[in-house]
């Protein structure tokens, strides 16, 4: 690999920086459904759902202004009484706007870490059903194996391949490698 144009992480600490350090070109970008959890986590079990309710015009808006104005509104409805919730958002706030730079489409492919998070576990629970392998072969072998059986169920995520692309080499300019 000798380039990333995008990383959506989970918010581990330190993992941004990590991949920034390797690929500095990479936009970095913090997986909304993790924000949103993190929030969610410091509000009463009964102002759940209005809560998540006033946060969609955060992640929803279509430019990063608008977001940063809806993300003011909600702070001024909640902020007095979930300050912590208003706080994960506004500590993470640059880690959060990058996906802003990109049409609505290409945000979906973008926005989360669950692709990745739904192959993992299903390789975890492939692996944790078998206490011992006999080589390190076998083990390949069945990573292999339950791979290829994840693929089956993969979609193309971006509906439009040849609008994301044009995107992408207009942001990533001399970066996205063109066909000969």
């Amino acid at each position: 690999m000798q380039d990333i144009f995008i990383a959506c992480v989970d918010g581990l600490k330190g993992f941004a920086e990590a991949i920034e350090a390797v690929f500095p070109q990479t936009l970095v970008q913090l997986c909304i459904v993790h924000i949103l959890r993190n929030s969610l986590a410091y509000v009463a079990w009964k102002d759940r759902k209005a809560v998540a309710a006033d946060l969609k015009p955060i992640y929803r808006a279509t430019t990063a202004d608008q977001a940063e104005f809806e993300l003011e509104c909600f702070a001024e409805k909640w902020g007095r009484k979930y300050p912590m919730a208003v706080q994960v958002w506004k500590t993470n706030w640059a880690r959060i706007i990058p996906f802003f730079a990109f049409p609505e489409e290409i945000r979906k492919a973008i926005y989360t870490t669950n692709a990745i998070e739904s192959l993992n576990f299903s390789l975890r629970k492939i692996v944790k059903n078998r206490a011992v392998f006999p080589t390190d072969e076998a083990v390949t072998k069945l990573m292999y194996l339950a791979l290829r059986n994840a693929s089956r169920k993969w979609t193309m995520p971006i509906p439009d391949w040849k609008k994301a692309i044009n995107q992408f080499a207009i942001h990533f300019e001399n970066r996205v490698p063109l066909p000969c």
